[in-house]
């Protein structure tokens, strides 16, 4: 299973068996659809889902043959994958960006080391050594990603890369 993190369980609601899950992954309209199969905890127990339903900042999930609040709590605090092979992914997912380098025209910056998420837009954290950089993965940032040369390109903004 080519896995992929999809959020974490933080809390069940109700008590029929629904649990609270907090996702920020970009393709929710693939996932959270019924009998697609989340991957939860260490042991990557299969779970499918039977429903869902948005709620505030929440995924409410409910997974098939599980009808009571005791059946879920066992899941509670744990991580949720999925299964990479049962998307359609037609070029690439921010996961995707994680380990290619940086470049601003032909000058390395640095490698992604991790993406954030700050409710507006998703920031990418370039690191270079002991440095960071924040930038916002958006098109007035970002010129060119090329998954399979490993690189993104950059529109540099006087001030956006640290260069102390």
């Amino acid at each position: 299973m080519n896995e992929i993190y999809l959020g974490k369980i933080v809390n069940t609601h109700g008590i029929k068996g629904e649990v609270r899950i907090i996702s920020d992954f970009e393709l929710k309209n693939q996932v959270f659809k019924k009998d697609f199969n989340l991957y939860v905890g260490r042991d990557r127990v299969k779970l499918p889902i039977n429903s869902y339903r948005p709620h505030k900042n929440y995924d409410m999930v409910t997974f098939v043959g599980i009808t009571d609040i005791n059946e879920v709590l066992v899941y509670k605090g744990e991580p949720v994958y999925i299964n990479r092979e049962d998307l359609e992914i037609s070029d690439y997912i921010l996961k995707d960006l994680i380990g290619l380098e940086v470049y601003n025209k032909e000058h390395l910056v640095g490698t992604i080391d991790e993406i954030i998420n700050n409710g507006a837009h998703k920031i990418l954290v370039v690191k270079s050594g002991k440095r960071k950089n924040l930038i916002p993965f958006v098109d007035d940032f970002i010129s060119d990603v090329d998954i399979n040369g490993k690189k993104v390109f950059i529109n540099e903004i006087e001030g956006l890369i640290n260069e102390d």
